[in-house]
């Protein structure tokens, strides 16, 4: 749950941000924290108390995260100009080596951010979400393998 929902912290919006363009065909990120907020809310039934709690950590936790994301973007993009420009292995490496360093630092906030949220939980609530990323797991498991053996990728199950 955390690792999804401190996603979608990044990608939530606040009320004087801009909306960001749709990613991957997923409408605005906003939109997708308030999904991924709905679908927990619905498979752990979560309460009132719960989703504002959750609500106040993603509005808390967005200005720590959102910047981060913001860089590992930005060194993507100058990693693609390599790629598909003039090769510089030395650029190349130290913007690895930054990008390594700013996926590390995402690393601990997400992991973090899902230890608050999975302390809001109730314990049956814990159980379900253990068992929810477990199934999910699997299920990225068993793609994971059936691609590998050259299968065509399942489409993602929801």
């Amino acid at each position: 749950m955390a690792v999804l929902l401190g996603t979608a912290i990044a990608k939530s919006q606040t009320t004087d941000a801009p909306a960001p363009p749709p990613m991957h065909g997923h409408g605005h990120e906003f939109e997708m924290g308030e999904h991924m907020l709905g679908f927990f809310t619905d498979m752990l039934n979560l309460s009132d108390a719960q989703q504002t709690q959750i609500k106040t950590v993603m509005q808390k936790e967005h200005p720590v995260v959102k910047p981060l994301m913001q860089q590992s973007r930005q060194i993507e993009k100058q990693l693609h100009q390599y790629a598909e420009g003039t090769y510089d292995e030395a650029k190349v490496r130290a913007l690895a080596t930054q990008k390594a360093q700013v996926e590390a630092e995402l690393t601990v906030q997400r992991t973090r951010i899902h230890n608050e949220l999975f302390q809001l939980l109730t314990t049956d609530q814990q159980a379900q979400m253990k068992e929810i990323e477990a199934n999910h797991e699997a299920r990225m498991t068993r793609m994971q393998q059936k691609h590998m053996q050259g299968a065509p990728p399942a489409p993602p199950e929801q």
